[in-house]
């Protein structure tokens, strides 16, 4: 889950390049950051489906973790060129040379035991891959009833870790992925979609769970 909403003074580095967002405010998070705006108007709470795409929000979580969210997405680019795309394949084959390159990427967050975690998780996907399986399978198995959700009123009504995401991280783990407990799963469900904790007050428009 998104940590906090900086305010405009103090994200001097978000790229030029970024697009004005719609004229939009009294989001949950993101105000005042176009960056921060387009992730949160497009892309969390919105269902995501496909392997490469899942693995990187998986990586993405993983890295995150003790970190303020905009710090990510700042380094999403860098963290793009630096994994091969997050292609799960090609990640799968990093060694240790690799390793001690990613190490010295100054453009990602050069956290060993991540780094390590993030090539493994491509390996334990492959080798799911192996058994005639998905990452889009394991997650979206997990996925709570939408019945009867309601919006959370305010962020204390937004849970860490919920049964759900527990026993995403247990059989994450049983399949061999590291640096996926509870409360990173939790946030890979929001990432993802499985999960809407847009709060009540939030201009988001809904989106259905696929």
């Amino acid at each position: 889950m998104p940590t906090q909403t900086p305010d405009a003074a103090a994200t001097p580095d978000v790229p030029a390049a970024t697009p004005a967002r719609p004229l939009v405010t009294g989001r949950c998070f993101g105000d005042g950051d176009p960056l921060y705006e387009q992730y949160h108007d497009e892309e969390w709470g919105h269902p995501v489906h496909g392997e490469h795409a899942l693995f990187e929000r998986l990586a993405l979580e993983g890295f995150q973790s003790g970190l303020a969210w905009i710090t990510i997405l700042r380094k999403r680019p860098a963290f793009r060129a630096a994994f091969a795309d997050f292609d799960p394949e090609v990640v799968a084959e990093f060694g240790d040379d690799d390793v001690a390159r990613l190490m010295a990427d100054v453009g990602i967050v050069r956290n060993r035991a991540k780094i390590e975690a993030t090539i493994a998780n491509a390996r334990a996907l492959r080798d799911l891959h192996a058994q005639g399986r998905t990452l889009d399978e394991v997650l979206w198995s997990h996925a709570p009833d939408r019945a009867d959700h309601v919006r959370p009123a305010t962020w204390t009504d937004v849970p860490a870790v919920t049964a759900e995401s527990r026993a995403l991280a247990r059989e994450l783990k049983s399949l061999g992925f590291r640096f996926v407990g509870p409360t990173t799963a939790y946030a890979a469900m929001q990432a993802c979609g499985l999960v809407d904790d847009h709060l009540a007050t939030c201009p988001s428009v809904a989106v259905a769970v696929a």
